[in-house]
């Protein structure tokens, strides 16, 4: 059974986690630092040129986005590690993504993004870490492989899997721009909500 993502609409923004509606639905979260392409993947996924708010200044997603898709939420969280917004502001956006994993929800999948174009970055390693040690389900979407050549995505891959200490099968190659593996991960999205 395949979801029609072309039914996306936007529900709502919470800017605490305290205004989180209660999980009615599977719900697969998207995580990942500021400027790795999150909305710009999620567009992709369901289809659409402006579902989620994308810019050209990384940092720009502040709350958690729900938006429904054929009856999954997909639950977009703030990007981490932006730099230029007051510690105030990175420590909210902190708190709100600790405030959704610290709740009782379905937490089918969460996709984690990370740049295929960087070494393993410190935060994407405390994210991950904090995933397994949670016992979440996820998936790593490298995102902006259209920069590379086929050859330096598999070095890619290969150095990533083993910096973040995870079978190559858990990581997809992706591109927004040109829809490398956005077929997979709706699969793997499928298989975790259906």
């Amino acid at each position: 059974m395949a979801l029609k993502y072309d039914s996306a609409r936007f529900v709502r923004s919470f800017g605490k986690a305290s205004e989180l509606p209660e999980p009615t639905t599977p719900e697969v979260a998207f995580a990942g630092r500021s400027n790795v392409g999150k909305s710009s993947l999620l567009n992709r996924l369901v289809g659409r040129k402006a579902l989620a708010k994308v810019s050209s200044t990384p940092g720009r997603t502040a709350n958690i986005n729900f938006f429904d898709v054929d009856g999954v939420s997909f639950v977009d969280l703030p990007g981490y590690g932006y730099a230029k917004v007051s510690a105030g502001e990175r420590q909210r956006w902190a708190d709100l993504i600790a405030g959704y994993f610290a709740q009782e929800r379905s937490f089918n999948l969460v996709v984690a993004l990370v740049d295929i174009r960087h070494e393993a970055q410190k935060l994407d390693q405390q994210m991950l870490a904090f995933l397994e040690e949670e016992g979440l389900p996820f998936v790593v979407a490298l995102t902006k492989a259209d920069k590379l050549s086929r050859a330096k995505q598999d070095r890619q891959v290969s150095l990533l899997s083993k910096q973040f200490g995870i079978p190559r099968d858990q990581m997809i190659v992706t591109s927004a721009e040109t829809g490398l593996g956005i077929d997979v991960l709706r699969r793997r999205i499928e298989d975790a909500c259906l």
